[in-house]
């Protein structure tokens, strides 16, 4: 048994499929076909069920491929070991982060990570956050860009920080015609538009619905934040969106107007988690450190104007 086998058999548990398996690991099917077999007589017993249109994994071989990610993730931390006591700023991170946050966050986070670590090669994975948990915990990620509370025992945090939630509405909406920052109570009785199942955002959102009194717009859940923007625009209802989502680069959208909540306003904690057992902690502490050092005012919404403000199309 070698790890070169056991990359093949977690590529095959991963893409159940000769083929996109011999393709990710960068070798032809016969050979990776081989392997498996061979690996199957070395152990004395069967690990995949090969059908005409799919190969599934025998519940022996489940176990075994879970296994084997953390044989090969912890062969990723002996590596890394030794590319951190040579150069602490070199090497390779594999970073993920939710779909709400990672359009917005990382135009203004690559800079920082370039600016300060312009030796380390960043590699981004965008997953919702059950799937960003499930893959630090396996060893396929090093950190995650998350919402708090995180209830993962095995998982560090390190607080980054507090983005606050604006309002979107049709320009002709009720709520549009104030000329002051909203209340919650100003949310009581009405119906948000909200994103789909899987979502944190979703339930932050829900959170603060709760707290206001209002509810959910029925019949729409969105797969984005755009999606949910183009349906305030086209006067479907209104929504909230974090304040790096209305934030330069994103673009202009017409017939949305964003208003700003008084006070200490609903918001979201983002931290940088990694396994409590990692080897790149004192890095990845470091690495928080750049990430909380965004631009003066990036978290803030900054909506000063009365009038109907034009904002965000993709």
């Amino acid at each position: 048994m070698n790890l070169r086998d056991l990359h093949y058999l977690v590529a095959l548990a991963e893409h159940r499929h000769f083929g996109r398996a011999a393709e990710a690991s960068f070798v032809s099917q016969p050979t990776l076909s081989t392997q498996i077999k061979k690996l199957e007589d070395e152990l004395g017993v069967a690990l995949v069920e090969r059908t005409p249109r799919k190969v599934l994994l025998t519940e022996t071989g489940r176990e075994i491929a879970r296994r084997a990610r953390g044989v090969l993730s912890e062969i990723d931390e002996i590596k890394a070991i030794a590319q951190r006591t040579r150069d602490p700023e070199s090497g390779t991170l594999r970073l993920g982060i939710f779909p709400t946050l990672g359009p917005y966050l990382l135009p203004h986070l690559v800079p920082l990570v370039r600016k300060h670590f312009p030796r380390l090669e960043l590699l981004l994975v965008e997953e919702k956050t059950e799937q960003v948990i499930r893959m630090l915990r396996e060893g396929s990620l090093d950190a995650g860009i998350l919402a708090l509370p995180l209830h993962e025992e095995s998982l560090h945090t390190q607080f980054l920080f507090e983005e606050p939630f604006v309002l979107a509405v049709p320009e002709n909406h009720p709520l549009g015609q104030k000329h002051k920052r909203l209340k919650l109570d100003d949310l009581e009785d009405e119906s948000l538009l909200l994103l789909e199942d899987g979502h944190c955002m979703r339930d932050q959102a829900l959170e603060v619905c709760q707290l206001a009194g209002a509810g959910e717009r029925s019949g729409f859940r969105a797969t984005s934040l755009e999606t949910l923007r183009q349906m305030v625009a086209a006067n479907v209802g209104i929504t909230l969106l974090p304040t790096l989502a209305i934030k330069p680069p994103v673009s202009r959208t017409d017939n949305v107007r964003l208003l700003e909540f008084a006070g200490h306003p609903p918001s979201r904690r983002i931290a940088l988690a990694w396994r409590k057992s990692s080897s790149m902690g004192l890095f990845l502490k470091r690495f928080s450190e750049v990430i909380s050092d965004l631009p003066p005012g990036l978290l803030q919404p900054g909506i000063t104007e009365s009038k109907p403000t034009r904002q965000a199309t993709r």
